[in-house]
């Protein structure tokens, strides 16, 4: 057996003579402390969180705009349109008025805005710490959201570069944005830019395109109030607007000036005189039922200068005094007679006899159905197409007092009626057309060639596509208001045409003269004695015929139309100042109670007529 040597032995033979090596004994090691280990670990995860924010900061800086776009500014041109009278009537775009200093505006203005939105603007640095933990404090202790802690270089940052999006890439952004403006501009710098790029509704920017658009005036010449409303409007410029709520922008301005009051900048005495004060606002042109024209006019503005990136200032031919009568009296008839007779809706146009639109109402009520009636809507106008047929009929050599025959008549199975059921008999041209005899239209339009009636409609302006079948004489085929206004304009103007038109001049925003309307130049669609021919019948028409209702006390000139079930009512007429086109229907082409061109439409003609020329001296109608 191999017997195994010890550890003694072994370490008895460690040294040279034999002798024993004793073994040598480690020194003690002291624990080490759990609160140094912790450090340890806080210290390295510090330094590994600060690489990581670095970085972050590093990427989300990458992606920051160039601030050197600051202080030239892209955005869309604006549209302004004017009334006849220079009354604003609609913008469109972006506007903005020109670039103000800190030391243009009254001190006044600035006060109201750092009373109301950063008190401490003037003392920090981009970040209002103090305004921060401010803001915390009061919204934990409301458990609602009251206060905000960005700061006025913030906003700006956010508002002008950033989106409105809730992140921390944003977030992170917005301070760096803040940071970098108030290292490079000096704090009147970025609250001049502040003044000139925040918005403040209704497509302006900047408190000198506010203050013009509101106000009527620059922003040096503020008051004191109307700064406090500018002010107000910081916080949510649609819902303060004073043009949609006075009554809240009044609120608000209160509101701004107790904020001035609490910062130190007005006493108490000045601020009830300034809550006194009153607003002073610049004169609108009309209420929104302009809007169906401003509308309608934007689509065509472009087509005079072609596509600009200049500011455009466009005078209208729109009368706001006829425009709000149009208006009034739309809305009284639909209320009236409205649920009474279900008849909901109607448009009105008035041109003057050279086709510029003076009025155009194209629906009970703009806010709630944008669809211009006037302009959009296709619709049967019953009988007063019959202008056109009597235009044929007069121009083939017959005339007002040649006889046609109201009898039944049948074509291809078709067999028109008169309203009334009955029938004439042998009739002059003049009474058929005031009776508005169906039998008696269509025998004109046959003996002189339907071709012939759908070519004097387009002579006089319908572009609306025309059926030539037998019931075109009776106004089958659909067209719109403004075309059939447009249309009897000729006969007001002579026998020459007609092309309703909406645009006097364009300006851009410098005021250099980009168009202006020099008028047609062209010759006459109608003889003279075609033109003094119709005059007379339409005249019978409101004297003796179906629009006795319209009967003014000056010479005028109209037809009735009733569209099939009583599914459209219209009354088209003129007088030596102006034409006038009404349509009352309903937009689902529901039948209303029995209600013909004579009855309501007649009745609104009237009245607004009677309105619009009050003051005006009577005049004939001319044929040359």
């Amino acid at each position: 057996m191999v017997r195994q040597p010890d550890k003694t032995s072994r370490a008895r033979k460690d040294r040279s003579d034999g002798t024993i090596k004793p073994r040598k004994k480690r020194p003690s090691e002291p624990k080490r402390r759990w609160w140094v280990t912790a450090l340890r670990r806080t210290v390295v995860a510090s330094i590994w969180v600060m690489i990581g924010i670095g970085c972050l900061v590093a990427w989300y800086g990458y992606e920051l705009p160039d601030l050197e776009k600051l202080e030239t500014p892209s955005r869309r041109p604006s549209i302004t349109l004017l009334a006849s009278d220079q009354s604003v009537l609609a913008t469109y775009g972006d506007l903005h008025a020109g670039a103000v200093k800190f030391d243009d505006v009254p001190p006044y203005l600035i006060q109201a805005i750092v009373a109301t939105e950063d008190r401490r603007f003037f003392n920090h640095s981009g970040i209002d710490v103090i305004g921060i933990i401010r803001a915390a404090y009061i919204n934990l202790w409301a458990g609602a959201i009251r206060q905000g802690g960005s700061t006025l270089t913030q906003q700006l940052a956010k508002n002008l570069f950033l989106t409105p999006e809730r992140s921390l890439k944003r977030k992170i952004q917005e301070l760096l944005l803040a940071f970098w403006m108030e290292a490079r501009f000096s704090k009147k710098q970025i609250f001049s830019i502040y003044l000139n790029r925040v918005y403040l509704g209704a497509g302006t920017y900047g408190v000198a395109a506010a203050a013009r658009h509101y106000f009527g005036r620059p922003a040096r010449a503020l008051s004191l109030r109307q700064t406090t409303v500018i002010a107000g409007l910081l916080k949510a410029p649609s819902r303060y607007s004073p043009f949609r709520d006075p009554k809240a922008a009044v609120q608000r301005g209160n509101q701004v000036i107790a904020n001035m009051v609490d910062a130190g900048f007005l006493d108490m005495a000045d601020a009830r005189i300034a809550s006194r004060a009153p607003l002073q606002l610049v004169t609108r042109g009309t209420g929104s039922g302009a809007r169906y024209f401003s509308d309608w006019l934007l689509e065509r503005a472009a087509g005079f200068v072609g596509h600009s990136d200049r500011d455009l200032i466009v005078r209208t031919t729109l009368s706001p005094r006829l425009q709000r009568i149009g208006e009034i009296h739309l809305s009284r008839t639909l209320t009236a007679a409205g649920r009474r007779l279900n008849v909901h809706q109607g448009a009105v146009v008035a041109l003057a006899p050279d086709g510029a639109i003076r009025a155009m109402v194209g629906g009970r009520n703009y806010g709630a159905s944008q669809f211009n009636r006037a302009t959009q809507a296709l619709r049967q106008p019953g009988s007063a197409f019959k202008l056109f047929v009597y235009l044929a009929g007069l121009e083939s050599g017959m005339t007002p007092d040649a006889p046609v025959m109201d009898t039944p008549i049948t074509i291809n199975g078709w067999r028109p009626r008169n309203y009334d059921g009955k029938y004439r008999g042998r009739v002059k041209m003049r009474e058929a057309l005031a009776q508005s005899l169906n039998a008696a239209a269509v025998r004109i339009s046959e003996h002189v060639g339907r071709r012939r009636v759908v070519a004097a409609a387009e002579r006089l302006g319908i572009t609306a596509p025309l059926r030539a079948g037998p019931s075109v004489a009776l106004g089958a085929s659909e067209v719109n208001l403004m075309e059939l206004t447009g249309a009897y304009a000729v006969l007001a103007n002579r026998g020459y045409p007609v092309w309703p038109y909406g645009i006097i001049e364009i300006r851009d925003g410098a005021g250099t003269l980009l168009y202006r309307r020099s008028g047609s130049g062209a010759n006459r669609l109608v003889a003279p004695r075609i033109v003094a021919a119709l005059h007379s019948m339409l005249s019978d028409v409101i004297r003796t015929g179906t629009g006795r209702a319209a009967r003014l006390t000056r010479p005028a000139a109209g037809k009735t139309g009733t569209s099939q079930d009583f599914r459209d009512a219209w009354f088209v007429g003129f007088s030596a100042e102006l034409v006038t086109g009404v349509w009352l229907g309903n937009d689902e082409s529901t039948p209303m109670k029995k209600v013909t061109g004579g009855g309501l439409p007649a009745r609104l003609w009237r009245v607004f007529m009677i309105d619009a020329l009050k003051g005006a001296p009577a005049r004939q109608l001319r044929a040359d």
